[in-house]
C-alpha cells in the first residue's frame, strides 16, 4: 500500500485559508520515498494582496530563492490540482494524509471553490481518504506516561495543562531532537509528518487513522407484517 503525505501553507485568515503551498510525499509501508513535490500556487504567490495576509509572509524570499534554484515548482493551481491527482493515481494513493487534515481539507477546498469560482468544488481525488496524524498521536500518546512526562517536564501543556500534539512537539519527542524547529513550508513539514504518521503505525498497526468514519446506518423500520410473518415463522420453527 502506498501513501501520501500532504501539508498546506496559506494566506488570508485561519478561518478563510487560501492555499500557496503545497507539498506532498508519496511513499510506502517502509516509508521509502516514491515521489515527492514542492508546488508554490502563482495564483495566489503572485498576488501581493493576498500574500501580505500569509502568516508566515517573511519567509516569501527563501521561496524566490528556492524558486529559481528549481528546490520549487511555481505552477499555476489547476497544475497542482491534476499533479496530486495523477500521483495518486499512478501510485495507487486511497489515503491521503496530514496533521490536523481536518484544516488542510478546508484549505484546500476553499482555494479551489476560490479559483475555480466553485465551477469544482472539491480538491483530492474521489475514492480517497483523509488520515489525520493529529488524531493518531492522540491515540496512541495522550494515554502514555512517557510522552506525559515529557510534555510536563519541558512545558509543551495546554492553558489547562494538557500535553500538546502539534506536530513540532509530537516529532521532538519521537526523534529525540529537542532542538528541532518545524520549518512551516509545505514540502519540509510533510516529511515529519510523515515520520509520525509510520511512528504511529509501529505501535498500534490496527490504527484507524480516518479522519471521518462513516456513520452506520439505523436498520430500517419493519412493517408490521413483517414483523406478524417473522413471529409465525418463529413459532412454527418452535
Amino acid at each position: 500500500m502506498n501513501f501520501m503525505m500532504i501539508d498546506t501553507e496559506t494566506a488570508n485568515d485561519l478561518d478563510d485559508p487560501i492555499v500557496y503551498d503545497v507539498g506532498y510525499e508519496v511513499f510506502n509501508e517502509k516509508g521509502e520515498t516514491i515521489e515527492a513535490a514542492s508546488l508554490t500556487n502563482k495564483d495566489i504567490f503572485l498576488d501581493k494582496e493576498f500574500m501580505a495576509t500569509a502568516y508566515y509572509a517573511a519567509k516569501i524570499p527563501n521561496y524566490w530563492k528556492e524558486i529559481w534554484a528549481k528546490q520549487r515548482e511555481l505552477i499555476s493551481w489547476r497544475e497542482i490540482k491534476w499533479r496530486i491527482f495523477d500521483a495518486c493515481k499512478r501510485n495507487g494513493c486511497h489515503i491521503i494524509a496530514a496533521h490536523n487534515a481536518r484544516f488542510d481539507n478546508r484549505a484546500l477546498n476553499l482555494t479551489q471553490r476560490y479559483i475555480t469560482t466553485s465551477r469544482y468544488r472539491y480538491f483530492l481525488p474521489y475514492g480517497t481518504t483523509w488520515w489525520d496524524t493529529l488524531k493518531m498521536s492522540r491515540e496512541i500518546l495522550a494515554a502514555d506516561p512517557v510522552y506525559n512526562d515529557f510534555c510536563q517536564a519541558l512545558g509543551y501543556t495546554t492553558a489547562h495543562g494538557k500535553p500538546k500534539f502539534t506536530a513540532e512537539i509530537v516529532y521532538r519527542f519521537i526523534s529525540g531532537d529537542l532542538d528541532f524547529d518545524e520549518a512551516h513550508t509545505g514540502l519540509e513539514d510533510v516529511r515529519i509528518e510523515k515520520e509520525i504518521f509510520l511512528y504511529c503505525l509501529s505501535r498500534k498497526p490496527e490504527i484507524d487513522g480516518r479522519l471521518w468514519k462513516p456513520e452506520p446506518k439505523p436498520s430500517p423500520k419493519k412493517e408490521e407484517w413483517e414483523i406478524e410473518l417473522e413471529q409465525l415463522l418463529g413459532d412454527y420453527c418452535a
